[in-house]
């Protein structure tokens, strides 16, 4: 499949144009002849003279809407239609798990605003990496990169596109469940289709995240109205006693806070496509300030459609709680509620392809991983090597059988250096104080979410310490790669890797008809 989505690209663009797609990277070199010039027998005034109009760099094409239909489909991913009872477990009772639902919603808003600061004064793409390297260096930048591409991304598209699998493979087999091989070959041509559909054109990956983001919205919309329905009715005997039995002890609190927090995190989406925002200082922030109550109200809506039909006991017993809850009140349209999970599913990978892309392209073009991957499409203008990158490293873990175990290592890194980022923007405040910055927030908000931030780490060291401690070696395993790779000047490296790289650059660029980016060439 790998390879049809390459030879897709060589057809559509034809032999015929393999001497101009090598021209534009050398085009702006100010004197002599290049290699380029040399291959073809052209001097550098036909160098000149091939040299596309349109600048080689991703275009901006994502409008605020399309912001929001990022923002807004990433965080609503099928948690809130498969598992929202890790919250009510923990808090023991209906009020104090709307409450901490609330609370996790003004949490996860006040993240975003750091974010729509941070995203307006450090105009890159690679949201967290980007601000921890303009803000701490290369080396804990590089930690950041390396811990995403061997867990966080791969990982969280692999357990996302099999839980979209099986909802879709379920009702073939109502009496079993589905065969192991088929969930994990609908997953991984579901990868792949999404990430041919990325490549492609970054208008197609947009409209694809819009329509499915509608998709999930309208669900939910009909979950929500059915509860009020069901209230209007007087189904109110599971709100009696509000707030009886609720959980005093703090750890089982912070367990429910943790769990809430998870459901919201994927606010930070827009961030990784910074450069390919219309008007970033202007769409990021509106496309922020739109998407957080909209996705916080849905959230404790749902929730209060679900109290509403369901009592406690069927609530924490049930794998699938929306599924649940049509089957008590939709009669012959609860078949919708899988579709509609599964949907959510597809746009929340849609979406995490296109962040995870767009991470490792700029972290490539930061130098701190192969050229090759810093690439775009000569004529698309899309990180073809990068998407294609991002789609290997998902099917290599779509093999690994119990991937779901592997989700359970990043909890502490994602925290910590999300923590880190913000812990930046202070930072950034002090160094630099006469920054221009289109946004510019109290430091409350900042120091706020630092010492949340606090407590979020530490609560995965205390309840999960094992799998957190795997996750900080997995994290540390980076400090080797980055001396040698990085660290280390390149005529001090061994020779062969210095060669093998510039293989590979040279092979993608004449596969995938990619050249380098012009920020690039202008460092």
């Amino acid at each position: 499949w790998l390879i049809s989505l390459t030879l897709f690209f060589i057809q559509q663009v034809g032999t015929g144009h393999l001497r101009s797609f090598v021209l534009p990277l050398q085009a702006s070199r100010p004197t002599g002849h290049t290699e380029a010039d040399k291959m073809n027998g052209q001097p550098a005034s036909a160098t000149e003279a091939s040299q596309p109009k349109e600048s080689m760099q991703l275009k901006k094409e994502i409008s605020l809407i399309n912001g929001i239909s990022l923002i807004v489909g990433n965080m609503i991913g099928s948690g809130i239609f498969v598992s929202p009872k890790g919250v009510l477990m923990y808090s023991a009772s209906y009020g104090l798990s709307l409450v901490i639902w609330a609370i996790g919603g003004i949490f996860s808003v006040i993240g975003a605003l750091c974010y729509a600061e941070l995203g307006t004064t450090i105009t890159k793409s690679g949201a967290s990496y980007a601000y921890i390297l303009e803000s701490f260096g290369g080396f804990v930048a590089f930690i950041r990169l390396w811990t995403s591409l061997l867990i966080i991304e791969p990982t969280s598209q692999a357990v996302i596109a099999i839980t979209f699998a099986n909802y879709l493979v379920q009702p073939l087999f109502p009496t079993c469940e589905p065969p192991y091989s088929a969930s994990r070959l609908l997953a991984a041509a579901c990868i792949c289709l999404l990430t041919f559909i990325n490549a492609a054109y970054v208008k197609w990956g947009t409209r694809v995240q819009d329509v499915f983001t509608y998709a999930k919205v309208l669900a939910l919309i009909v979950i929500i109205i059915t509860g009020i329905v069901k209230l209007c009715q007087g189904y109110t005997q599971n709100f009696e006693g509000f707030f009886e039995g609720s959980s005093r002890d703090p750890g089982g609190i912070a367990l429910a806070l943790y769990s809430a927090l998870f459901s919201y995190s994927g606010w930070d989406t827009l961030n990784f496509v910074t450069e390919e925002i219309k008007n970033p200082e202007r769409n990021l922030p509106l496309a922020i300030a739109v998407s957080m109550p909209i996705v916080t109200i849905i959230y404790i809506l749902t929730n209060v459609a679900y109290y509403a039909v369901l009592d406690m006991s069927s609530i924490l017993a049930s794998d699938a709680v929306a599924v649940t809850f049509a089957d008590h009140t939709l009669g012959v349209m609860s078949w919708a509620i899988p579709i509609a999970v599964a949907l959510s599913c597809y746009g929340g990978l849609n979406a995490s392809i296109i962040a995870a892309s767009r991470l490792f392209f700029v972290g490539s073009r930061e130098g701190h991983l192969p050229d090759a991957l810093s690439m775009i499409h000569v004529h698309r203008f899309t990180p073809v090597p990068a998407l294609l990158f991002n789609c290997a490293m998902a099917l290599i873990y779509l093999a690994v059988e119990d991937v779901f175990q592997l989700i359970n290592y990043y909890s502490f890194s994602y925290w910590f250096f999300v923590g880190l980022s913000i812990a930046g923007q202070i930072y950034l405040r002090w160094k630099e104080p006469d920054r221009p910055r289109p946004l510019k927030l109290s430091l409350v908000y900042p120091i706020i979410f630092c010492l949340c931030t606090v407590f979020l780490v530490a609560v995965p060291l205390y309840s999960d310490t094992l799998n957190s401690l795997i996750g900080i070696a997995i994290a540390l395993s980076g400090v080797p790669v980055y001396f040698l790779g990085i660290h280390l000047p390149e005529s001090k490296r061994p020779p062969f890797i210095t060669k093998l790289l510039r293989s590979i650059t040279r092979f993608t660029q004449f596969t995938c008809f990619c050249v380098l980016t012009e920020m690039d060439l202008a460092e």
